[in-house]
């Protein structure tokens, strides 16, 4: 199984030594953060920290910091009630979904008419196939059975890590992080 916390902290990993030895890009990237914002490329070089970068990469993700991201990606709150954008990327807009803000109504949406519930910060969303295939994932995957196609209160906990795994290695946090920044 992948760990999605796993391949978040490795490019978390990845960015503080790239902006340790200089990497342009990567110091812009950093920029975002509140604490490094105001520093030259030297001063954030010699600042620059793993929590900024845990937090930068949790940012580009879609969730509002580093602790949230690993509440969310690890499930251990059942409690959670923002699941950030990850599920939500550039593009989606485009595709048939039916939202509501309460999971009791997305639930019975999606228990009558079929389809994915996916949750997208503190609201749910009904997506068909052509969605998930959007996203990268499989529609057929026997994780979306597992989980009873609700990534809210999914029936199997380890089948909706599995799927942030999944989806997490598709290494596509380029389309993610064109969203704008929030500063760290």
């Amino acid at each position: 199984m992948v760990d999605p916390i796993q391949i978040l902290k490795t490019r978390a990993r990845a960015l503080h030594r790239a902006a340790q030895a200089g990497d342009p890009a990567a110091l812009t990237r950093l920029r975002h953060h509140r604490e490094l914002r105001e520093l030259d490329d030297e001063g954030l070089q010699a600042a620059v920290r793993r929590r900024h970068c845990l937090a930068r990469i949790a940012d580009e993700h879609g969730f509002a910091g580093w602790n949230h991201a690993a509440r969310v990606l690890g499930g251990a709150d059942d409690d959670e009630d923002d699941f950030g954008t990850l599920l939500y990327p550039p593009g989606a807009s485009a595709h048939w979904n039916i939202w509501s803000a309460r999971y009791e109504e997305a639930s019975a949406i999606r228990r009558d008419h079929g389809g994915f519930l996916l949750a997208y910060r503190r609201h749910f969303l009904i997506v068909d196939e052509h969605f998930i295939a959007t996203l990268g994932l499989d529609p057929d995957d026997p994780d979306w059975a597992a989980i009873g196609r609700d990534w809210a209160r999914p029936g199997d906990p380890a089948a909706r890590s599995r799927l942030y795994g999944k989806l997490l290695a598709l290494g596509r946090e380029h389309e993610v992080s064109a969203r704008p920044a929030r500063a760290c």
